[in-house]
């Protein structure tokens, strides 16, 4: 690597809204973030499907079968 080019790599930590941290290297300090790995629903299995409106059995009635 060249010097003088590139922005310093220091430890950081990363805070979460849910109260997690993460202790890793950046160009930046003390991060914070809204969602995590430990709070998004994709990661925690509580994702939901909401069917506003109807749609799936407004599907099913124009594409199901016949």
């Amino acid at each position: 690597m060249k010097k003088g080019i590139h922005p310093p790599y220091k430890e950081t930590i990363i805070h979460c809204a849910c109260g997690a941290t993460y202790k890793t290297r950046s160009t930046r300090q003390n991060l914070h973030v809204e969602i995590c790995s430990h709070c998004h629903p994709f990661f925690t299995g509580k994702q939901k499907f909401v069917d506003s409106g109807g749609r799936v059995e407004k599907f099913q009635k124009k594409y199901g079968k016949k």
